[in-house]
């Protein structure tokens, strides 16, 4: 059985056999070429009573003071009470060859006791990299994700309302220094290490180019010889190979995730020789106090005798059931599955395999 797919929490069954050859730029980063990372500190306006509460957020008075300044109105000594208006943290990522004018996604959040964002228009804030300049500036409407409903006594919220986003929200001031043309080599970093992949992705470069211009420095770097490549530049050189079609190899490896019970493998996963036995005891404890009352007229008192009842019952479960070696993990869960085992029953039994070292792949438990 190659695919199983269990409704009964969730039970992924991942064949990389089916999955076929992969293109090179899906499977690596290319050195240099990557993203930066923008932060700022600006000011949602135009909230319908939602914003920050100036007492708890002293902050957004501050900057709020700060924006007038600088736009000529003078409020010094002044004491703000407006409800809207919302202290934010603005969050981008500078993307790759990024020119000026060039527009990005920005993210805003709220810092303050800001109730919702929904309806704000974000104020002009710069946005700054690790280096501490300016990269980009952002400004707009920010589209809020969740809804706040309240009533005298009552209030829902559905979704987070004190974050948003702004699609295109930012323009892009300042470009990263970066001569990718410079470039005499290229380095190729795979996403998931793996001396097998690093080896064919090696073998299809130099197959297709027709020459040895790639060299394999470990199980996560691919070395790519722009001059010997006789492309016009390394971009050219990049373009040429980044469509290659890869087979990539994986580890063996199973995924658990204890709070949803969701288990992922993949179709390489095996299990030595092993039995297995699993059942579940319930222990049950109530109490009945019986009150017992002396005769009318007669002397004595009013007594609580305690009575308890306990038992421990034992629920039907797997019996002693062995497993031939080699059997695929797939092959068992479906076994577990026709016997009606609970996904998080299946949990606990493969943690007792893993611990048996007869669970031959990397368990990882979140």
């Amino acid at each position: 059985m190659r695919y199983l797919y269990a409704i009964l929490g969730l039970i992924l069954f991942i064949a990389p056999a089916w999955a076929g050859p992969v293109r090179i730029k899906d499977l690596v980063e290319f050195d240099g070429v990557r993203g930066n990372d923008l932060v700022g500190y600006g000011l949602v306006v135009g909230l319908n009573g939602t914003g920050d509460g100036i007492r708890n957020a002293p902050f957004t008075e501050e900057i709020m003071s700060n924006i007038l300044e600088r736009l000529g109105v003078n409020v010094t000594g002044e004491q703000f009470r407006p409800r809207n208006v919302a202290a934010v943290l603005v969050t981008a990522e500078l993307p790759p060859f990024a020119r000026a004018g060039a527009q990005i996604d920005v993210t805003v959040s709220a810092i303050g006791d800001a109730g919702s964002l929904l309806g704000g228009t974000l104020v002009m804030t710069p946005l700054n990299a690790a280096d501490g300049l300016i990269y980009a500036v952002a400004q707009g409407t920010v589209i809020a994700g969740g809804a706040v409903a309240e009533g005298a006594g009552a209030q829902v919220t559905q979704g987070v309302p004190t974050s948003g986003s702004i699609p295109a929200g930012a323009r892009v001031e300042r470009e990263i220094d970066f001569d990718f043309s410079s470039l005499s080599s290229i380095r190729l970093a795979l996403r998931s290490p793996d001396f097998t992949t690093a080896v064919r992705i090696e073998s299809a470069i130099n197959t297709r180019v027709g020459r040895p211009v790639a060299t394999m420095l470990d199980a996560g770097t691919v070395l790519i010889d722009i001059a010997a490549t006789r492309a016009r530049s390394p971009a050219h050189a990049i373009g040429r190979i980044e469509n290659i079609p890869v087979e990539p190899q994986r580890r063996a490896r199973v995924v658990v995730d204890q709070r949803s019970g969701t288990i992922v493998m993949g179709e390489d996963v095996r299990i030595s020789r092993v039995a297995v036995s699993q059942g579940n005891l319930t222990l049950r404890i109530e109490e009945a106090p019986l009150v017992v009352q002396p005769n009318p007229f007669a002397d004595g008192e009013t007594v609580v005798v305690p009575r308890t009842r306990a038992g421990i019952d034992e629920e039907q479960g797997i019996g002693l059931a062995e497993v031939p070696d080699g059997t695929s993990l797939s092959e068992v869960i479906a076994g577990l599955n026709a016997l009606g085992v609970a996904p998080r029953d299946m949990i606990d039994i493969l943690k007792s395999i893993k611990a048996a070292g007869a669970l031959h792949a990397e368990f990882i438990v979140r």
